[in-house]
């Protein structure tokens, strides 16, 4: 008997297709998507752009919990019976994003293989990423959490070609993504552009010799 291939499925074609609760909706740099204690009430795709979460404590210490891409669901926690929102979702660059209604999804979920099966793939890779996050900052040092941080910005380990240069972000915001201060960002940007592993000047741009930094090879200073 022969075995069926792959189902092929386009979430953009998908989602352009869905009646009902979806809304597609543009957002400028670090507008807020939603906030930590609002209603879990949809879920998200990120179209296009990247989307940083982030969780503040009783205290009022903010720590970012994941960086999100094209390509990426999230707010999937209202599926397991989350009611309010954990985390606050911000536009990390600009962004176009499309919101799905819990009921909406969960029907769609039940009615079209194709999309259980990219949903199902996308909460393994979200798992396999939270654990190598908590690796990360439990085990490495904030340099190479800074190298890990740029190439996932830059879609490094995804399918497809990586975005080798990524949209300004300031050395502010990459310090908080890594828990660090702004002035080893600031001495370790500097570091990775004299050995050639990225060129800055406003914009990023994350060449795959940066891997050697997240592989523990030792990069040599370009000449």
């Amino acid at each position: 008997m022969k075995r069926k291939g792959k189902l092929a499925f386009d979430p953009k074609a998908f989602l352009a297709k869905v009646n009902g609760g979806r809304t597609i909706s543009e957002y400028w740099k670090n507008q807020i998507i939603y906030q930590q204690g609002d209603p879990a009430v949809s879920v998200f795709f990120v179209q296009s752009g990247k989307v940083k979460k982030t969780v503040v404590s009783e205290q009022g210490k903010e720590a970012v919990v994941a960086l999100l891409g094209t390509g990426d669901f999230f707010g999937e926690g209202c599926l397991a019976g989350q009611t309010l929102r954990l985390e606050t979702a911000a536009a990390l660059t600009a962004c176009v994003i499309a919101q799905i209604s819990k009921a909406d999804i969960t029907r769609v979920i039940h009615e079209e293989p194709a999309f259980a099966e990219l949903f199902i793939a996308h909460l393994l890779a979200r798992n396999s990423r939270v654990e190598g996050d908590l690796v990360d900052q439990l085990f490495n040092s904030s340099e190479k959490r800074l190298a890990r941080t740029l190439l996932l910005l830059a879609n490094f380990g995804k399918e497809g070609e990586p975005e080798a240069i990524i949209a300004k972000i300031s050395q502010e915001t990459l310090a908080e993504m890594i828990g660090t201060t702004r002035s080893r960002v600031s001495a370790f940007m500097n570091k990775f552009r004299q050995l050639g592993l990225i060129d800055y000047n406003g914009h990023i741009e994350v060449h795959r010799s940066l891997l050697n930094v997240v592989l523990h090879e030792k990069p040599q200073i370009r000449t």
